[in-house]
């Protein structure tokens, strides 16, 4: 008896999604911030009503139908570092503790032993870039990114000198992946 009381409380559930989704469309932001909460069990840092009503039908229909099958899970697992990172990390959240990373995977982004950015070239290196037909030529320094005699705080700062607009120092010198720019030694 025990069966067909826990298959009807199952199929009344299934029943009520439909009315639950369509809730979603009616509710304002901070009913849905609130919703968010009682369904994931932590408040939610978006206020953008899209993404919200997103979450929110994903995981109605996750806690009423079942969330992925442990082949999917496994299959995840198996594909290891051909996903995206975006995804490992948010497959590392669902399957783990939180933990600190290793040393090994510390972000790229952070200082080097030094203070200064990982992402540079080692000091002395010389970038050049071609803009609005002048050759410019900055060398990567310890304490910063010399240019014109000047030291810089950063290759943005540099780039933004050059330009007269905001740039990404790395992509305006042709630093990040796939870039065309000349580095030279």
């Amino acid at each position: 008896m025990a069966k067909r009381g826990t298959a009807r409380a199952a199929r009344t559930q299934l029943a009520d999604v439909p009315q639950q989704l369509a809730a979603l469309a009616s509710m304002s932001v901070p009913e849905l911030a609130e919703k968010y909460q009682e369904l994931y069990g932590e408040p939610t840092r978006s206020r953008n009503r899209d993404y919200l009503k997103k979450r929110l039908a994903f995981r109605i229909q996750e806690l009423a139908e079942g969330g992925l099958s442990a082949r999917a899970v496994t299959r995840i697992s198996e594909l290891g570092d051909k996903l995206p990172e975006r995804w490992r990390m948010r497959q590392v959240e669902v399957t783990k503790p939180a933990a600190p990373p290793p040393p090994a995977a510390a972000d790229a982004r952070a200082p080097a032993a030094g203070g200064r950015d990982a992402r540079l070239p080692p000091p002395g290196t010389v970038l050049t870039r071609a803009f609005k037909g002048a050759q410019h030529r900055v060398t990567v320094r310890e304490g910063g990114i010399e240019y014109e005699g000047q030291l810089h705080r950063s290759l943005s700062s540099v780039a933004k000198l050059i330009s007269g607009t905001a740039w990404n120092g790395f992509t305006f010198f042709g630093l990040k992946a796939g870039g065309s720019k000349a580095v030279t030694s």
